[in-house]
């Protein structure tokens, strides 16, 4: 599975170089997008110390549709060279299965909020070392908000 960060807000995220090293613990949104017949995992994230208050959660500041626009102006193209599937530049971002991962302050936990489809074991043990959860509190919920009709 592929995964994206970017360097700044305003910056269109770039695919994470393979690394040995564990992440941050993180928070951010994310997609399982089809390429080549297979779910790629895509996603946008924020290290916990530079996270949003959001009432008594932190969370990431950019939202499902600004990422997924800022990359479907890219094109195709330009999104396969980036390692992110070309489908992104053919649909709208509530075409995929996806997500969002909070940090609850208080119990001092993390929920990832993923449609059902993406609550594969196989997809959450990545998403879980992606955003750098594995020694962290975390539980997995559905949640109406991240459920694809399609």
């Amino acid at each position: 599975m592929s995964m994206t960060t970017p360097s700044t807000e305003t910056a269109i995220p770039e695919p994470n170089p393979a690394s040995d090293e564990t992440p941050m613990p993180s928070v951010g949104i994310f997609w399982g997008v089809p390429d080549g017949g297979r779910t790629v995992l895509v996603s946008d994230h924020t290290i916990l110390p530079e996270a949003e208050a959001y009432g008594d959660c932190l969370t990431h500041p950019r939202g499902h549709h600004n990422v997924w626009e800022a990359w479907r102006k890219l094109g195709a193209t330009t999104l396969r060279r980036r390692g992110l599937p070309p489908a992104i530049a053919g649909h709208e971002y509530e075409a995929f299965p996806r997500g969002r991962v909070v940090y609850m302050r208080e119990p001092a936990l993390f929920t990832l909020y993923a449609d059902r489809r993406l609550q594969r074991p196989d997809t959450i043990i990545e998403l879980v070392r992606r955003f750098g959860l594995a020694d962290e509190r975390h539980v997995v919920r559905s949640d109406a908000h991240y459920r694809t009709l399609v």
